[in-house]
């Protein structure tokens, strides 16, 4: 299986441990991401060091005001390493606005330029957004991950337009049935899932930090929401993620 979404750098256990107990725990492949030019390179740093281990790289739109906004160039050189595979997360979030939203939209379109130049993938933030979020992605060709999907008003146009949906430990929760249909309404191509870690912890593991580990739980909790064979749903799911960050 895929953990498609982690920060492990921001993890309080060393990667080497989170690593080899995902392992154990039959998850075999993570993407790491890296949020802002510290936090990708300490990222790259460690998909050089861990087996299984890949890199999405981006400025987070909670970043947009900071000087790592204009460090396009030095992003660009980061994602030529071999390991990097995906532009992101980036987005845009009008929820929290830690960063002022003509900020947030510059960032994102210039990250998605950068995508689009690369060739890469794009993971996607977006809280309070949808609007400006679907208007901003309508002008991008490539492919679109939803990353820790909790936005169901931007549903149909991700089905319609075949973005990959990311599913997180929030699906989990117990009051979260909007997630969870929406969960049964992808595609079963367009299906991915994600720890978010060291965030989000799916019920079993809640209260506790997240790590690549858990996505298993995620996994199951959404195959239980789709009526499907936990085994054939991973199988998919590991599919997908091959198949949207083109991992071997």
């Amino acid at each position: 299986m895929t953990d498609t979404h982690a920060h492990l750098d921001a993890c309080a256990d060393p990667p080497a441990e989170l690593v080899a107990r995902a392992r154990a725990a039959g998850v075999d492949r993570i993407v790491a991401v890296g949020s802002g030019l510290d936090s990708c390179r300490a990222t790259l740093a460690i998909t050089h060091q861990e087996q299984g281990v890949w890199a999405a790289l981006g400025i987070h739109p909670h970043q947009a005001g900071e000087a790592d906004a204009d460090g396009l160039d030095e992003l660009r050189e980061l994602l030529a390493d071999e390991r990097a595979v995906a532009v992101g997360e980036t987005g845009l979030d009008f929820y929290r606005d830690y960063a002022p939203r003509d900020r947030q939209r510059v960032l994102f379109t210039r990250q998605l330029e950068l995508a689009a130049e690369l060739g890469k993938p794009v993971v996607v933030h977006t809280r309070a957004a949808d609007e400006e979020t679907a208007a901003a992605l309508e002008r991008f060709n490539g492919t679109v991950v939803l990353h820790c999907f909790s936005s169901p008003d931007l549903l149909s146009i991700a089905l319609e337009r075949d973005y990959y949906v990311s599913f997180a430990g929030n699906v989990t929760y117990p009051k979260a049935e909007e997630l969870r249909e929406a969960a049964r309404r992808v595609p079963a191509d367009r299906l991915l899932v994600e720890t978010d870690s060291p965030y989000l912890s799916p019920q079993p593991r809640r209260g506790r930090p997240n790590e690549p580990a858990n996505v298993v739980h995620t996994a199951g909790a959404l195959a239980e929401a789709r009526g499907e064979d936990p085994a054939e749903l991973a199988a998919r799911l590991d599919a997908n993620a091959a198949a949207a960050f083109s991992l071997p």
